[in-house]
């Protein structure tokens, strides 16, 4: 990490024009971005696959076999066990991240540091102050960033957007988002594992202060369960559902989060079932605002009492002239009575080209992406400041400005990330 600018920065100084951090290059029209792919399973796959169309130049993958795998794919990419490496070592225009949570940051910093546009799947990080450090640094590079919230690309949250911003239900100042439980719940089975042969282990942990035994569930899905690594249904699914309220409402940073239900925290795994709240003050047009989040066993009380359609997980925005309820594909005015001879407002925002295609098009004219660091960070520390609420079973009182959280004395470790010697952001 000490050569963090050695022979990039060498290269730019002997062969090509030195530029401020941060400032575009021209790119000829039917010119391809040289792609570095840091993760090339699961998501990493998915967003491969959204990218594919530029030059993948390198991949990156701690498992021998999934790079293995996915090299057939793109037999001229180079391949590389360490992301430092493969930055140091490659003309790279770009990298795409999609490690688990733990190493996000490292990976998405050392990128950035080095003058590289930036695609990071969702969450930004795993601790909020990583998650300042790389949105700030973002800003200061200037350079073209995305996180992974793919769903913000349909047309679906296009259309909500709309009707809640043409004041179709009136002021909204309260909101339910729910989906069900996907991780969490229970402890890791005991015992003692050899790492497989085919996992760079020591890499996987990354920045981890502490070693952390290797454990089945740690690689290559489950670790989403483990506090070391992740922050469970909340911190993954959550920056897809909250999105649409934090985009649709111009939210930005809650002042108090709360538990409302859940069960006792455990120092190992996140909570299967949860339901909090997070209250926003009152900014521009929008007066305070409680958005009320469920996950696994819990739903808004609505369903029982006969208000809500089935439904699966979604969102339920209240005004002060009715109510809008909606998911990923679709949307209901709601009383339906009351609404069956609305005219709709005619679409005004634009259909996206594609989640990773706004991304490559943002870096190759130099317009601006939807989901950008700036915005995806402060919707990243909401779902982050919801688990330290959790696991702190207490009240939180959050001051963004200082990036200070009060009303428990663990708030401050939970907030801040520790590194082991040779990594930083």
């Amino acid at each position: 990490m000490k050569n963090i600018f050695s022979r990039r920065n060498f290269i730019k100084q002997t062969t090509f024009t030195i530029l401020t951090a941060g400032s575009a290059r021209t790119y000829a029209a039917n010119e391809k971005l040289n792609i570095g792919i840091i993760g090339v399973f699961n998501r990493g796959k998915a967003n491969l696959k959204g990218v594919q169309s530029e030059n993948i130049a390198a991949l990156c993958d701690v498992d021998s076999n999934f790079l293995s795998a996915e090299s057939r794919n793109f037999p001229k990419a180079n391949h590389y066990a360490d992301f430092r490496k493969m930055i140091d070592r490659e003309n790279l225009d770009a990298i795409v991240v999609s490690t688990p949570d733990h190493t996000h940051a490292v990976a998405a910093s050392f990128g950035l540091h080095n003058d590289l546009h930036t695609y990071c799947e969702k969450p930004l990080t795993r601790t909020i102050s990583e998650c300042r450090a790389i949105t700030d640094l973002a800003k200061e590079k200037n350079l073209v960033t995305q996180m992974g919230t793919q769903i913000h690309a349909g047309e679906n949250y296009r259309r909500v957007v709309e009707l809640l911003r043409s004041n179709t239900i009136g002021k909204v100042n309260e909101i339910h988002v729910w989906v069900a439980g996907n991780f969490g719940g229970k402890s890791r089975a005991k015992g003692s594992y050899t790492v497989p042969n085919n996992l760079n282990y020591n890499l996987w942990l990354g920045p981890k202060s502490e070693h952390i035994p290797y454990h089945p569930t740690h690689h290559p899905f489950n670790w989403r369960q483990w506090w070391d690594f992740a922050g469970g249904t909340l911190a993954d699914i959550g920056c897809h559902y909250i999105d649409l309220s934090h985009w649709a409402l111009d939210l930005r940073h809650p002042s108090k989060i709360k538990v409302i239900n859940g069960p006792k925290p455990d120092t190992e795994y996140t909570p299967y079932s949860l339901v909090v709240d997070f209250h926003y003050e009152a900014i521009g047009k929008q007066p305070k605002t409680k958005l009320r989040w469920y996950h696994g066993e819990f739903q808004p009380p609505h369903f029982a009492e006969g208000i809500l359609p089935s439904w699966g997980n979604g969102s339920l925005f209240i005004g002060n002239k009715g109510m809008l309820l909606a998911d990923y594909n679709k949307h209901l005015l709601l009383p339906e009575k009351d609404f069956k001879d609305f005219q709709r407002p005619e679409p005004s925002i634009p259909k996206s080209i594609g989640h990773h295609q706004e991304w490559i098009q943002a870096i190759k004219t130099g317009s601006k992406t939807t989901c950008n660091f700036d915005y995806s960070g402060p919707l990243t520390e909401v779902v982050l400041l919801g688990n330290i609420a959790h696991r702190t079973n207490s009240q939180i009182t959050w001051d963004h400005e200082q990036m200070k959280a009060s009303g428990h004395p663990k708030v401050g470790e939970l907030v801040q990330h520790k590194y082991r010697s040779g990594w930083q952001i």
